[in-house]
């Protein structure tokens, strides 16, 4: 999807390498993506990556919302995703935003795992809403949403 929307691709990494095995699967990652697209890394501040890049790249894909999210709050800070949706969607940068589903599951049994359930429902929905096309990934079939 992103190279049918420009030569200057951007990859926005929200993933961190914290052992081996991370660090094997994001190798992984940017050589399935090529040459072709500028990796930035960034587990926090994604609205100022866009800012930043608008002027440098036609399209970015963001991967992914889920784990930002879990960044956001595991450091202790509070989710602001309406901002950075809002940026997103106001920036002549096209932005892919990858996320996951993570409510079609069982109601977790710890409460931080029900917050994180429930704010990755409000920011998908809240994606979803800004979002031109909306695709759902399953069994690595896109079903167009939106």
């Amino acid at each position: 999807m992103a190279r049918q929307h420009g030569q200057r691709r951007g990859f926005l990494a929200t993933a961190q390498a914290f052992d081996d095995e991370m660090r094997d699967r994001i190798a992984q990652h940017q050589h399935e993506r090529g040459p072709d697209f500028v990796t930035i890394e960034e587990p926090l501040d994604l609205a100022r990556v866009i800012i930043v890049q608008q002027e440098m790249l036609d399209v970015i894909v963001i991967d992914c919302l889920t784990l930002w999210l879990s960044n956001v709050i595991l450091s202790g800070q509070e989710p602001r995703f309406s901002d950075f949706l809002d940026i997103a969607a106001q920036s002549p940068l096209w932005c892919i935003l990858v996320t996951n589903e993570v409510g079609c599951g069982i109601v977790p049994e710890n409460a931080l795992a029900r917050r994180f359930r429930d704010l990755a429902g409000a920011l998908n929905q809240q994606a979803a809403a800004r979002a031109v096309e909306v695709y759902w990934m399953i069994f690595g079939v896109p079903l167009r949403v939106k």
